[in-house]
């Protein structure tokens, strides 16, 4: 049970990443006067969330791996995006 146990907790905590990427990214105002501040701050979570992501592919199930694979892929998109500014 503690290996399903893990497995669930790894992809929580990918999720948590990716969601705390996603709000990085999405509140960026490039008027905003500590507009670099923020953008690293985005930057950071999303290399952050690619180590969770990485770490909970590991030992996923096949749902969690089709979940992750999903999240890599918009974190993808969302370096793009950053990198515009």
């Amino acid at each position: 049970m503690p290996y399903i146990k893990n497995k669930q907790q790894a992809f929580q905590a990918a999720q948590q990443a990716f969601v705390q990427a996603e709000e990085a990214t999405s509140s960026l105002q490039p008027a905003d006067e500590d507009f670099g501040h923020h953008l690293k701050q985005a930057e950071r979570e999303i290399r952050e969330a690619e180590q969770v992501i990485q770490k909970a592919l590991r030992n996923a199930s096949e749902h969690q791996r089709t979940e992750l694979q999903k999240f890599e892929s918009e974190l993808e998109e969302m370096k793009g995006n950053l990198s515009q500014y």
